[in-house]
C-alpha cells in the first residue's frame, strides 16, 4: 500500500512538473502551490548551488539565499541537468510570486518556514497575509552604485543618462560586452522596487537618414529593456520608445556633440532623484 502511495506522488509531481514546464505557473491550478518542496537549503539539509543561463533572472531572495536556491533546484531543474535555463528562471519566479506576493524582493524564508510570512503554512491552510515579516529593503540593491548614475529631476521622475558609445558599437543595436555591468546596479534596484515602473527612451545624432536614425534609436531602447528582462525584470514595467535625432542635448556640427546626442535615457517614473 506504502509502495503504491509513493508511486502516485512520484506520478503527481512529474505531472505537475510537465505543465509548468509547458504553461508556466500561471496555468497552474491553486493547490499546486501546497505542493512545492520547501526542503533544503538548511544546516542539516544539502547546500544549493545555481548555475545556467537563466540565474541572473531569477528574484533575488531565490538567487542570493540558500532557501531559495533549494526551492529553485528542487522545484524548477526540469530537466535534471544541475542548470538553470531561462524558461526554468520564469517557472521559478512565477511560483514564487504566488505565495510571496509583493513581497517577493524582501522575503523573510525564516518566516515563512515559521508559518508567520505569506504562503502555505506547514499545516496547509493557506497564506497569512496577517503575519508578514519584511525584511529592510535597503540592503537588497547598491546605493552607491545608483547614486554614480547620476539622476537629475524631471516632471516625468528621475532620470539618468546612458551614453550610446559605452553600451553599443557604431551604428548598432548590439550590446557590448561591457554594457550589461553598467545596467547590473539599477537592474539590481529595480528588483528590490518591483512597483517603480521605468521609461527607457533612445536617441541618436543627426547623421544618416530620419527614417535610419528613427528605427536605429528604437531597436536600441528595445536592447536595454531586454537587458533588463534578462536580469528578471519583467518587460511590462517598461515604456519603450525612440527619438531618433529629435530633442539634441548638444550641437550636431561637431563630433563631441554628436557623441552627447548619441544616447539612451532611462527615467524612473514618479521617483525623486534626491533619494539617490
Amino acid at each position: 500500500m506504502a509502495g503504491a502511495t509513493g508511486e502516485k506522488d512520484m506520478k503527481t509531481k512529474i505531472i505537475l512538473a510537465a505543465l509548468v514546464a509547458a504553461t508556466g505557473v500561471a496555468a497552474m491550478p491553486a493547490v499546486a502551490q501546497d505542493r512545492f518542496d520547501f526542503g533544503g537549503g538548511r544546516p542539516d539539509g544539502p547546500e544549493y548551488r545555481l548555475f545556467g543561463a537563466g540565474v541572473p533572472m531569477l528574484d533575488a531572495p531565490l538567487r542570493e539565499t540558500g532557501r531559495g536556491r533549494a526551492f529553485v533546484m528542487r522545484n524548477f531543474d526540469f530537466d535534471h541537468d544541475g542548470r538553470i535555463d531561462p524558461r526554468e528562471a520564469d517557472a521559478a519566479n512565477r511560483a514564487f510570486e504566488r505565495f510571496a506576493g509583493d513581497r517577493r524582493d524582501r522575503f523573510d524564508w525564516d518566516a515563512h518556514d515559521r508559518g508567520d510570512g505569506p504562503g502555505p503554512d506547514r499545516d496547509g491552510r493557506g497564506p497569512r497575509p496577517d503575519r508578514v515579516v519584511v525584511v529592510e529593503q535597503s540592503t537588497t540593491y547598491d546605493r552607491g552604485a545608483m547614486r554614480g548614475y547620476g539622476f537629475r529631476q524631471t516632471p516625468r521622475g528621475a532620470a539618468m543618462t546612458l551614453s550610446g558609445d559605452v553600451l553599443f558599437q557604431t551604428d548598432s543595436d548590439v550590446l557590448r560586452p561591457g554594457a550589461i555591468d553598467r545596467l547590473r546596479p539599477l537592474a539590481g534596484y529595480l528588483r528590490a522596487n518591483p512597483g517603480t515602473r521605468v521609461a527607457i527612451d533612445g536617441y541618436t545624432d543627426a547623421r544618416g537618414s530620419d527614417a535610419h536614425n528613427q528605427a536605429l534609436s528604437e531597436r536600441r531602447a528595445a536592447s536595454v529593456q531586454s537587458a533588463f528582462d534578462a536580469m528578471g525584470v519583467t518587460r511590462a514595467r517598461f515604456a519603450v520608445d525612440g527619438h531618433g535625432e529629435r530633442d539634441p542635448v548638444a550641437s550636431n556640427a561637431t563630433s563631441e556633440g554628436q557623441r552627447l546626442n548619441r544616447r539612451v535615457e532611462v527615467t524612473l517614473l514618479g521617483q525623486r532623484a534626491d533619494r539617490f
